[in-house]
């Protein structure tokens, strides 16, 4: 019976710490893509027909 306990506790330890470590995680690589595509603006097919062709 305890050793059952033992076992739940560590599933729900695991859990939680894969929850937490995704929560922490989340926001540097959103930082990161949104720095990348700032740095690869210009080198979008969109740029190319939103400009003018004078």
């Amino acid at each position: 019976m305890v050793e059952s306990w033992m076992w739940m506790w560590i599933v729900i330890g695991t859990l939680a710490l894969i929850i937490a470590a995704t929560v922490v995680v989340g926001p540097y690589r959103r930082k990161r893509h949104r720095a990348q595509l700032l740095t690869n603006l210009d080198h979008h097919d969109w740029c190319r027909w939103t400009r003018s062709r004078r």
